[in-house]
């Protein structure tokens, strides 16, 4: 039994078109169920689930009003009946071979993680200078996007690094993720940054330093949606914050500080592009101007990070609590 979980927060209209690519799976409905955790919307998110209760066999929701995206999956994963855990953003839409995949990729019991395409959807025309870093040559036989969860791999089926199965598209076995010990903090609202922490990256680094297998398999791919606010010079920059508050929470957990040459590195990492194609680049003052939007605010978002955590007390405890489950 697959197992896929999609938490939610007011999102009811991307939600529903998640679910009906579900109800296309060319895997038969008996072999999966669907859990959606509402992590305390305001909008109409329950009738969406109830309109699909006819549509999907075995589809079922959990209440989980406290706030951040580890919450809900913990939720999920707690719930979940079978021992392959499928984790989904509420604003992808799967290919219809995409569970079945999965399942595929799984019947390897030396594989502890899968992961496919994560190819947008712009939801409206992207700008030049989106296209411009998105379309660029491949490195390494793939392109990535990380500001925007969006990558793609040049192959059919093959072992990959855990750090490229993003969270929009993220399989794991039960067994693995709670011996990870969960997720860390993710998706925390505005007001709640400080509590921020890592999320799915934890779990990577545990599967990679465990020296467990991760498979990419091209037939389980999503389209992941590209929302017009996310095409902003305000986006890159929140985004950039954000990783600056995970980063900081990383080195502060493992009780190190980054030096001045890992920061610099998110200017990069932003992008996606290897430092010869930052060169090449380097006239276009679009691309560049929205990537040293997202590099100021990783900046901003680690130094805010460091400072709350030396200030409160609460922070200085959420950052080493053991588990968050």
């Amino acid at each position: 039994m697959l197992c896929v979980i999609i938490p939610t927060r007011n999102r009811a209209n991307l939600l529903a078109a998640a679910l009906d690519s579900l109800t296309r799976q060319t895997l038969d409905q008996s072999e999966f169920e669907v859990w959606v955790v509402d992590n305390g919307s305001t909008d109409h998110t329950a009738q969406i689930v109830d309109q699909y209760r006819a549509k999907l066999r075995n589809i079922r929701s959990i209440y989980a009003p406290e706030p951040g995206l580890h919450i809900g999956r913990h939720a999920g994963m707690k719930a979940a009946q079978g021992d392959i855990l499928v984790f989904a953003d509420d604003d992808i839409e799967a290919l219809p071979t995409w569970l079945a995949s999965i399942k595929e990729a799984f019947s390897d019991e030396t594989v502890a993680m899968v992961g496919g395409n994560n190819l947008p959807m712009f939801l409206e025309p992207p700008p030049r200078w989106l296209l411009k870093m998105w379309r660029g040559k491949r490195r390494q036989g793939m392109k990535l996007l990380p500001a925007l969860s969006i990558i793609e791999l040049a192959c059919n089926q093959k072992e990959i690094s855990p750090h490229l199965i993003w969270g929009c598209n993220f399989s794991i076995r039960k067994a693995v993720l709670q011996d990870a010990g969960g997720f860390h903090p993710d998706g925390m609202p505005r007001e709640l940054i400080r509590f921020r922490g890592d999320g799915e990256t934890h779990v990577s680094d545990y599967v990679g330093k465990s020296g467990m297998k991760s498979v990419f398999h091209v037939g389980a791919t999503v389209y992941h949606k590209v929302t017009p606010e996310r095409m902003t010079a305000e986006y890159f920059h929140q985004r950039g914050f954000n990783q600056g508050v995970s980063d900081s929470y990383t080195a502060l957990r493992n009780q190190k500080k980054l030096d001045a040459q890992t920061r610099q590195n998110f200017f990069r990492r932003a992008a996606g592009w290897g430092l010869r194609k930052l060169r090449f680049i380097m006239s276009d003052s679009e691309v560049n101007y929205m990537l040293a939007q997202a590099q100021l605010g990783y900046s901003e978002g680690y130094a805010y990070h460091q400072e709350v955590y030396l200030t409160d007390f609460e922070v200085r405890e959420w950052v080493h609590q053991e588990k968050y489950f």
